[in-house]
């Protein structure tokens, strides 16, 4: 296998990818369905997560918008309210968010440093500054327990996680 033809590789993905897509259906039957390949998901890294529901959205974009729906990543902690940021932020270390920022997007990087006193926004900001150039799989890791402290926040009952329902309507 030392060399091997381009049409040969293409062959093999095609047939390991036909595989993995009926092994997950299969998967979807007999697990328990939706919420079991969710959970799944939200333990792989993101690339995986984007490949798998890529492929899954060519073949049945209703089942793919549904497992979206039941995932919760780190790019999600936009969903959350100001009162649950700040709950997160009492949980996590800012060295921690200082790693888990680097690779998130600035609206991110925004919520996380304006629920934060200015003094303390600073700092995190120098020290997101300070760590200079980081792996991407430290990053995704820090990112990971992050959303991890989420799930468990949520479990305990003290944030809620909106799954998108902006209709909802409270009184106060």
């Amino acid at each position: 296998m030392e060399q091997t033809s381009p049409e040969v590789v293409d062959d093999v993905e095609k047939s390991l990818e036909g595989r993995m897509l009926s092994t997950i259906n299969q998967q979807l039957e007999k697990a328990g369905g939706v919420p079991i390949v969710a959970e799944i998901l939200n333990l792989t890294d993101r690339m995986t997560n984007r490949g798998i529901l890529e492929n899954l959205e060519e073949e049945d974009s209703e089942l793919a918008d549904e497992i979206r729906r039941l995932m919760f990543v780190f790019d999600d902690l936009m969903k959350l309210d100001n009162k649950a940021i700040q709950s997160l932020l009492k949980e996590v270390d800012n060295s921690q968010w200082a790693l888990a920022l680097k690779g998130a997007s600035e609206e991110i990087r925004e919520k996380i440093l304006s629920n934060l006193s200015q003094r303390a926004s600073e700092m995190l900001r120098e020290e997101m500054e300070f760590l200079g150039s980081v792996r991407v799989s430290d990053v995704e890791a820090m990112q990971s327990q992050i959303v991890d402290v989420v799930r468990r926040l949520e479990d305990s009952g003290e944030i809620a996680v909106s799954a998108g329902n902006s209709s909802e309507q409270f009184i106060a």
